[in-house]
C-alpha cells in the first residue's frame, strides 16, 4: 500500500491520552476516537484487527464452529434470565425520534454478551444426548455502558470480542472442555507474542457459580487489575478473590485495661487513628450487612477492606449488601460508625477475619453512639471466635495460605476469560436434553470471551518504546515499511518503485512511503511511530545496497537487495 494514498495518517501532535495504547494508536493513524469509549478503526488499525481475528478464528475452528448472532435482542430474553434490571452495563435501543417511534416503539437490548440469545437458540436445535456436547463462537461488536471508559481500547463502550458458548451433558464434561478452551487461548496468545507474559488466574464466579472463573491476565505496568501469584505453585488470583493470610506481627504488648472512650463525631479508621493516636493495625473495622437470612456482622483489621464475595461464601448466604442506617441502628442500637464486636446483640452472627487474631490492646466500636473501646484484648475482654475466616481484600505482603509464603504481586490487563455458567441459563430457558434412557436432564454450559480490540490495545501497552509501537510480526498491519528518500531523483524513484513491486509480487506486505514533499526525519519518525517489524530505506546514499533496520533493534545495516528480498520472501527467513 502506498502511504500517500492511505486514509488516515500519523498525527504526532495529537494530545496525550490516559493510556499508551490510545496515544500511540491515535497518533499513528490506527484509530480515531468518535466519542468516549467508541473508536473508528482506520485502515492500519483494521488490518491489525483482521490479523488478530484470523489467528483467533484459526484456533477456535479447531474446537468449535463459527456463527454470527444479532447485536439487538428483545427485552423478553433478558427478562427471562432476570438480568434486564440487574446487569449494570446494559444498553437499550429505542426510537430516537417521534417518526421512528410511530413506526415501532419497542425497546431492544444492545447485547454486551450473548447467553440470552444462544441458549434458547441451542434449545431449538440440539435436544438429544446425541447432539451434545457442542460449541459455537462468533466475532462481533459488543456494547457496554461503562461509567468511565478509559485506557483506550482496554475499556470501551463498543468493542470487538470473540465469544464462545459450549453445551454439555454433565458438569464433568463441561470441565473437560474448559481445559480444551484454556489451551486454545494459550495458543492464540503464543502466536501473538504474549504467552510468556500471560497468567491464568482465578477470578469471581459471579452469580453463576460459587467456583472460580478464570482470566488470562497479561503482566503489564499499566494494567487495571492486581494479580496475586504464588511462584512456587504457579497459582494466581485476581485480587478480588485472592485467599490471603495476614503476616503475623512480631511485637507483643502486655494487655491493658479496656476503656470506653467518648468519640463523638469520630468515625472511620483514619479519623479514629488520629483521635486515639494509634495505627490502623491497632483498629478493627466492623460492618453490618443485610443478607437473605438476616443481618450479619463482619470484622477485619482496620488496615484491610472487607471482600463481600468472600463474606458471602463464608456466611453461606445468597447475597450480601451494606445495611441501611435504619437497619444498623435497629440491630446495634447505635448510629452508623460505632459498630464493634463488643456488646453485640445476643445471637448476632459474627464473622471475624483471621487478620484480627494477633491483635492486642486494639480498638473497636462500642455499639453505642459516640463511643468506642480501646485496649480490647481477646480472651480477656471478648472470647476469640472458634472459627476465623478470610474476609479481606488481599494486599501486598499477604501470604498464600497453601505455602505460608508472600505472594508476588503485580499489575496486569485481562485479555480473556473462561466462565463455567453451569445451569443458570439453561434453567431459565428450560433447556433439557433427552438422555439414553429417554429421561430429561439439564444442560450444562460455559462461556469463553476474548477481547480482540482489547488485545490490540494490550499489544501496544506491552510492545512500544519512546518513539512508538513495536508490533509483533504476526499482527503488524504490514511487514515492511519501505521509505523512499530523494524521490525527486528519477533513478532513486525507479529503484524504490521497482523494489516495491517486487516485494508485492512476492506477497510481502509493504507500506511504501512514497511521499515526495516530506523530509527524511519526518518519514523516519512516522515509521517508528507506526512500528512495522522491518524498515527499508532507498535513497541516493544507499547506491546499490539497501538500508535495513529491524524496529526492535537500534542500528541499521546495509544489505544487498537480492539477499534482503530472499529473506523477506522466505516463510521463516534467515537472520540478518
Amino acid at each position: 500500500m502506498r502511504y500517500s494514498k492511505i486514509f488516515g495518517k500519523t498525527n504526532k501532535s495529537a494530545k496525550e491520552y490516559d493510556s499508551i495504547n490510545a496515544t500511540y494508536l491515535i497518533r499513528g493513524g490506527f484509530i480515531d476516537q468518535t466519542m468516549a469509549g467508541v473508536y473508528t478503526y482506520l485502515p492500519l488499525g483494521l488490518r491489525v484487527i483482521n490479523k488478530l481475528s484470523k489467528i483467533v478464528r484459526e484456533e477456535m475452528d479447531k474446537i468449535s464452529v463459527e456463527m454470527l448472532m444479532p447485536a439487538l435482542s428483545p427485552k423478553s430474553l433478558w427478562e427471562t434470565t432476570e438480568r434486564y434490571n440487574s446487569v449494570d452495563v446494559l444498553f437499550k435501543a429505542s426510537p430516537a425520534n417521534e417518526t421512528s417511534n410511530t413506526r415501532n416503539n419497542a425497546d431492544y437490548v444492545l447485547n454486551p454478551t450473548h447467553e440470552e440469545v444462544i441458549t434458547p437458540l441451542a434449545k431449538n436445535f440440539n435436544y438429544s444426548y446425541k447432539d451434545l456436547p457442542f460449541s459455537v463462537y462468533q466475532i462481533q461488536s459488543k456494547f457496554r455502558n461503562e461509567a468511565r471508559p478509559k485506557s483506550g481500547l482496554l475499556r470501551g463502550r463498543e468493542f470487538i470480542m470473540k465469544d464462545l458458548y459450549s453445551f454439555h451433558k454433565s458438569e464433568k464434561e463441561l470441565k473437560e472442555f474448559y481445559l480444551v478452551a484454556k489451551e486454545a487461548y494459550f495458543k492464540v496468545l503464543e502466536r501473538v507474542g504474549l504467552r510468556n507474559e500471560t497468567y491464568y488466574v482465578a477470578a469471581s464466579g459471579g452469580d453463576f457459580t460459587d467456583e472460580f472463573s478464570h482470566e488470562f491476565q497479561v503482566k503489564c505496568e499499566t494494567g487495571e487489575d492486581t494479580i496475586f501469584y504464588s511462584t512456587d505453585d504457579e497459582v494466581g488470583y485476581n485480587r478480588e478473590v485472592a485467599p490471603a493470610l495476614a503476616p503475623e506481627k512480631e511485637e507483643r504488648e502486655k494487655p491493658r485495661e479496656m476503656e470506653e472512650v467518648l468519640t463523638e463525631g469520630v468515625t472511620g479508621v483514619k479519623d479514629l487513628c488520629e483521635f486515639l493516636k494509634v495505627t490502623p493495625e491497632k483498629t478493627t473495622k466492623t460492618i453490618i450487612y443485610d443478607t437473605d437470612i438476616g443481618p450479619i456482622v463482619a470484622c477485619v483489621r482496620g488496615d484491610y477492606e472487607i471482600n463481600e464475595e468472600k463474606l458471602r461464601k463464608s456466611a453461606g448466604v445468597k447475597w450480601v449488601k451494606l445495611a441501611t442506617e435504619e437497619s444498623v441502628k435497629s440491630f446495634t442500637g447505635a448510629e452508623v460508625g460505632y459498630a464493634g464486636i463488643v456488646n453485640l446483640p445476643e445471637g448476632a452472627k459474627l464473622f471475624v477475619d483471621e487478620s484480627a487474631k494477633y491483635l492486642t490492646n486494639f480498638e473497636t466500636g462500642a455499639n453505642k453512639t459516640n463511643y468506642h473501646y480501646k485496649n480490647v484484648n481477646w480472651y480477656k475482654d471478648i472470647p476469640m471466635p472458634e472459627v476465623l475466616y478470610d474476609l479481606k481484600v488481599a494486599k501486598e505482603g499477604d501470604l498464600y495460605p497453601e505455602t505460608g509464603k508472600p505472594y508476588s504481586v503485580f499489575k496486569a490487563s485481562e485479555v480473556g476469560n473462561i466462565f463455567p455458567l453451569n445451569t443458570k441459563f439453561t434453567k431459565a430457558f428450560n433447556y433439557y436434553f433427552t438422555n439414553e434412557k429417554g429421561q430429561q436432564e439439564i444442560v450444562y454450559t460455559g462461556s469463553y470471551g476474548l477481547g480482540i480490540s482489547r488485545l490490540m490495545g494490550i499489544l501496544v501497552e506491552k510492545f512500544h518504546d519512546d518513539k512508538g509501537i513495536v508490533w509483533p510480526e504476526n499482527v503488524a498491519p504490514f511487514t515492511v515499511h519501505l521509505v523512499g528518500l530523494n524521490l525527486e531523483n528519477a533513478e532513486v524513484k525507479t529503484k524504490a518503485e521497482t523494489l516495491y513491486q517486487k516485494l508485492v509480487s512476492a506477497n510481502v506486505e509493504v507500506l511504501y512511503d512514497d511521499r515526495e514533499s516530506v523530509s527524511a526525519g519526518e518519514k523516519f519518525a512516522d515509521a517508528d511511530l507506526i512500528g512495522l517489524p522491518y524498515r527499508i530505506v532507498v535513497s541516493a546514499k544507499t547506491k546499490d545496497a539497501l538500508e535495513f533496520k529491524k524496529r526492535n533493534e537500534p542500528k541499521e545495516k546495509m544489505v544487498a537487495e537480492a539477499e534482503l528480498v530472499a529473506f523477506l520472501t522466505k516463510a521463516n527467513g534467515q537472520k540478518l
